[in-house]
């Protein structure tokens, strides 16, 4: 596996794959790899011929007070990882590769990046959209994978994708799951033993909606009420938790068919969140 620092080197590289024919898949992460990165590289080695994956703490969809500085940074492990993974190149980028000077230019998905998670972490999803259109830009794959368990995420970059006529299709990963059911997250590592045995309640409450949902429960605002209270008596305060409709995440009625049930709640100091989707 070769590790690439600069853009040019990069660059380079990828023009000699495109010389010779060859389709490009991209995995971006920010480290500290857990085994549902590793699924997205290994779908990815799957469905092309080679597999990029870059490793950036992105400064830009952090905000005030949140946890940049102590965001884990695991790089020699990540990359041991990505070479028993069979990964063909690590892009590993300073801050001052990504951006070289004050950026003047934007990108802001409207709509979906100012509600659930945009409500409370203003400005993270335009950080997103702009660091993954410089991503998408430098290597320019064929097809780029991305985990469900940032659904909110997915969606808003699928709309830039679409909106910026960028030819990459995308494809979304099944989030995978520790044996309790807890989402894998590189913030589960700040959880306390305590929080950590808690911390599975939240995909117990957001299937149970689920299940009630495909029970024929209409009144979608009682079913998350009554899990939220479970929730708060256990010690989570909940940001958001809403059933919405899968394809643009707007409020669910009873008729939609295609929805997601979404939950972002903080347990201690770790903020988790988690979803479920289904049609009916």
């Amino acid at each position: 596996m070769q590790t690439i620092k600069t853009t040019s080197a990069l660059r380079a590289a990828i023009r000699q794959w495109r010389s010779d024919g060859l389709s490009i898949a991209f995995v971006p992460t920010m480290g500290n790899l857990h085994a549902g990165h590793i699924s997205l590289v290994e779908t990815a080695r799957q469905q092309a011929d080679k597999v990029v994956v870059s490793i950036f703490v992105n400064p830009t969809q952090f905000g005030l007070n949140e946890d940049f500085d102590s965001y884990p940074r695991t790089e020699r492990e990540d990359q041991e990882k990505l070479i028993a993974s069979n990964a063909d190149l690590l892009f590993l980028p300073a801050v001052q590769e990504m951006y070289p000077q004050t950026s003047k230019t934007g990108i802001s998905v409207a709509s979906l990046s100012t509600i659930l998670c945009g409500e409370s972490r203003p400005g993270h999803f335009d950080g997103v959209a702009v660091v993954v259109c410089k991503l998408l830009n430098m290597v320019q794959p064929d097809l780029l994978l991305l985990g469900e368990k940032d659904f909110q995420q997915l969606a808003v970059i699928r709309q830039m994708v679409a909106d910026l006529n960028i030819p990459v299709e995308i494809k979304g990963i099944a989030t995978v799951r520790e044996a309790d059911g807890l989402a894998m997250s590189s913030r589960n590592a700040y959880l306390s033993e305590t929080e950590r045995q808690l911390a599975p309640m939240l995909f117990q409450a957001i299937s149970t909606v689920r299940d009630e949902i495909l029970a024929g429960a209409a009144d979608f605002e009682t079913l998350v009420v009554r899990q939220s209270q479970r929730l708060q008596q256990a010690g989570f305060v909940v940001d958001y938790f809403q059933v919405r409709r899968s394809a643009d995440l707007m409020p669910a009625s009873a008729t939609d068919q295609s929805l997601v049930v979404l939950i972002a709640a903080r347990l201690g100091k770790t903020r988790l969140i988690d979803n479920v989707h289904f049609c009916r």
